[in-house]
């Protein structure tokens, strides 16, 4: 008997090439099912050097990688010129509101993963549980009265009730069928033309406002937010690194530094590291990198 693929979405621009890997590679080293695996990576145009880097993972566990250059796609480029702009992740964060569009129409189940995660566990576990007829499943995010009430708690009144529950959108396991029905870019497009995007936190708190009180609560563990070394006797299954101390960072002060090291491998993360610290000396003398 085939078992069904195991879809799995990834959105990231030429930057997090090394921290995309190591999500992949988690993915793979946690399952035993390698070969049903389909990465769908919905990216910025990258470097020769990292594309081969990534297809590293097809050679390794045999999982299956599609391409999606949305640099190339019109829409991308014409929604994210509109959208309020995310000066720390860039408007790459627009790309999976168009996974209806991006994504093939075949696919009935899709996990969505942020390029700063560690996957721990069997990612079919996530993949095929019981959603209850909800849309999507995701962990309540801690910091939901603040990011929703803004300063004060106070800032964004009209647009959430801080009693109301909230999810982060760092590992979202999604109905693809229910998605599409629920018509995301429309949803954008009305809450650019009424300026809700320039109020709220990007993607993730429209994820939310679409989604209101329509969303299965998973288990903490599969979204373990800010993981810090005291996480590591919980046994999470997925480790979410939303603090400014990533694992990839020298001296980083969070959980599974040193297995994170060589999930991501030596050879890459070395790399990664001489990549960021040329990106910050070219940012220090005004020139922008790759000029």
């Amino acid at each position: 008997m085939t078992n069904a693929p195991l879809h799995i979405a990834l959105t990231f621009d030429d930057n997090f090439w090394a921290p995309a890997y190591a999500t992949m590679r988690g993915v793979c080293l946690a399952t035993h099912r390698r070969r049903d695996l389909v990465f769908h990576l919905c990216h910025r145009t990258l470097t020769a050097e990292h594309l081969a880097d990534l297809d590293k993972i097809i050679e390794e566990f045999g999982a299956t990688l599609k391409h999606y250059n949305i640099d190339e796609m019109p829409l991308f480029a014409d929604v994210a010129s509109r959208a309020r702009y995310n000066k720390r992740l860039s408007n790459i964060v627009y790309a999976r509101l168009l996974f209806a569009q991006i994504l093939p129409k075949d696919i009935k189940r899709l996990v969505y993963l942020d390029c700063d995660i560690y996957v721990r566990a069997p990612i079919e576990e996530l993949a095929e549980m019981d959603m209850q007829g909800f849309p999507i499943a995701a962990v309540q995010e801690y910091l939901a009265a603040f990011i929703t009430g803004g300063r004060d708690i106070q800032n964004f009144s009209g647009l959430f009730d801080t009693a109301d529950p909230y999810f982060n959108a760092g590992v979202i396991l999604i109905d693809m069928e229910k998605w599409r029905a629920e018509d995301i870019l429309g949803h954008l497009e009305a809450a650019i033309a009424d300026g809700t995007m320039d109020r709220i936190y990007y993607d993730q708190d429209l994820l939310n406002l679409i989604f209101k009180n329509n969303w299965l609560k998973l288990d903490q563990l599969w979204n373990t937010i800010d993981a810090r070394p005291a996480h590591q006797a919980l046994n999470p299954k997925i480790l979410h690194y939303t603090d400014k101390r990533k694992p990839w960072n020298l001296v980083s002060g969070v959980a599974f530094t040193r297995v994170y090291r060589h999930v991501m491998t030596n050879e890459i993360f070395y790399r990664y590291m001489r990549h960021r610290i040329k990106r910050r000396l070219l940012k220090l003398i005004g020139r922008k990198p790759g000029k």
